[in-house]
């Protein structure tokens, strides 16, 4: 099975390292975004065009950082029908910090008490948005590695991103993602294949230890970004054409190249202007490319810009937007279904896109891609490497198992409550005035809850947190293990036909 040791204990490589199982939790009520614009008296389109958002997912004092990993850990092993012993490594990756000492990962540790398994590596990982890939990182690294005992690697990715009243907040979200490493990946990793840059900056940071709120700079944090992003593509261009190169392959690498392209969505618009980024990095790139016809077309007013230039200029923006208009569609558009709905996640944000590609395409479409993901997190660290799809989409199948368990993902992001925006601004407050406290006894209704998901019951005068877990009784048929279904396939196919529609026109 996938994550196993070979059976006669040889030293060697393992096959296929990365991704086998994903699973995504967001909280089950969100404020509409145009509804918010009206509330906070901004004009119409600012949030919802401007910025590409529809709506946001929010927490009640119910949930903190802790009740998100605990929650997506538990669905992604019931659903995949694991057992915790099978789990050698555990990594957190999040920037939503309540407590300087204590990790996340040792409060989840709570799910492995009855099968007695302690022997556990890893702890928390944190730069902001980058501490999720970092954790990923790690897992790969470990299952390639001589510490690896033929057992999973589990990285967790979650933050509750909240802001002070103002321009910033509607750029929130909430949730975590928990992802299954091992051998034999449907999403394996393109071994060798990473860009990464890091750099000082102070764009966005969170020096209050007293406050959830950050301190940003936003043009500087886009200027970041955007620099990050050209010089990763720089580094992963240089690799990828080195190893052609030692394979005999004769060619230039482009986005042509990635099947899908992914990115970490503050929000959706800026995931649009990064496509086109790339676009100006191969046009750039390639000096003779044909301005007459093709993709490049119109576009020789721009062969003798310098792109540290371009991060804000206007004509550079609007001319390789409309250019990469067809790629953004193909490669791009379909990633950003939750970004869309529930909002920035920090941590889990580009792999809440991963995930909405592979929820959004059957097992067949997919095989043999591959998909481009670029991580970033402020102040700043960023990577752009890529994941392989697996031939086999055979029903059963590793890649058909991974389709089906995410196929619901709509329907779940459509079931979720509407909340009003006085009253998203009413829990806002509540979380400023009450996230420290201790003792408290959180406010929130349980019943509003998703069925199976964790929440706070209490904070003791120590600050010891403790929790319980909602019933799964009342679960809706969603929320059953598709991945245990040998028509899982079929499963899949059902689900992109009803939605074939709203997959067109769920983003301006």
């Amino acid at each position: 099975m996938p994550g196993s040791a070979p059976a006669n204990g040889e030293a060697t490589w393992p096959k296929d390292v990365g991704v086998i199982a994903l699973e995504i939790y967001f909280p089950s009520q969100y404020v509409d975004q145009a509804e918010l614009e009206q509330f906070d008296g901004v004009s119409a389109g600012k949030y919802t065009v401007g910025l590409g958002q529809a709506r946001m997912g929010f927490c009640s004092d119910r949930e903190d950082i802790n009740s998100l990993c605990l929650t997506v850990v538990q669905r992604l092993m019931e659903r995949n029908g694991l057992s915790y012993d099978q789990v050698g490594r555990l990594e957190v990756g999040t920037e939503t910090i309540i407590d300087k000492s204590k990790s996340v990962k040792t409060v989840v540790m709570q799910l492995f008490e009855e099968s007695g398994n302690t022997d556990v590596e890893g702890i928390d990982t944190t730069n902001a948005c980058y501490g999720g890939t970092a954790a990923l990182f790690n897992a790969v690294n470990w299952v390639e590695s001589s510490s690896w005992d033929g057992r999973y690697a589990l990285a967790v990715a979650g933050d509750i991103a909240v802001y002070a009243t103002g321009s910033a907040r509607p750029t929130g979200g909430a949730g975590a993602i928990a992802m299954l490493v091992g051998p034999n990946a449907p999403l394996a990793f393109d071994r060798g294949l990473r860009g990464t840059h890091m750099q000082h900056a102070y764009d966005f940071y969170k020096p209050d230890m007293a406050s959830e709120y950050p301190v940003v700079d936003g043009k500087l944090s886009i200027e970041c970004y955007l620099s990050a992003l050209d010089r990763c593509y720089s580094v992963y261009r240089n690799k990828i054409h080195a190893q052609w190169q030692r394979e005999g392959v004769d060619k230039r690498f482009s986005l042509e190249d990635f099947g899908y392209m992914v990115f970490h969505s503050p929000y959706c618009k800026l995931v649009q202007k990064s496509l086109a980024r790339l676009v100006l990095s191969d046009f750039l790139s390639h000096p003779r490319s044909n301005t007459e016809t093709g993709p490049f077309s119109g576009l020789e007013a721009f062969r003798e810009v310098k792109p540290e230039e371009t991060y804000f200029n206007r004509d550079v923006e609007k001319a390789f937007m409309k250019a990469s208009t067809e790629m953004f569609d193909q490669k791009t558009k379909a990633s950003l279904l939750v970004s869309n709905q529930n909002g920035n996640m920090y941590t889990p944000s580009v792999y809440g896109c991963l995930a909405s590609v592979i929820a959004q395409h059957t097992p067949q479409h997919l095989a043999g891609q591959r998909i481009g993901l670029f991580s970033y997190g402020s102040g700043f660290a960023a990577t752009l490497y890529s994941l392989r799809v697996s031939q086999d989409a055979t029903p059963g199948s590793g890649l058909d198992k991974l389709c089906a368990s995410l196929c619901d993902l709509k329907a779940r992001l459509d079931s979720r409550r509407k909340v009003s925006p006085a009253m998203f601004a009413e829990n806002m407050q509540l979380r400023e005035d009450t996230h420290h406290l201790a003792p408290y006894v959180p406010q929130g209704a349980v019943e509003e809850l998703f069925p199976g998901t964790w929440y706070l019951t209490r904070v003791d005068e120590k600050h010891r947190r403790e929790y319980s877990r909602r019933s799964l009784n009342d679960d809706l048929p969603l929320e059953a293990g598709l991945v245990n279904s040998t028509t899982a396939t079929e499963v899949q196919y059902n689900c992109i036909v009803q939605r074939k529609s709203e997959i067109k026109s769920f983003i301006n």
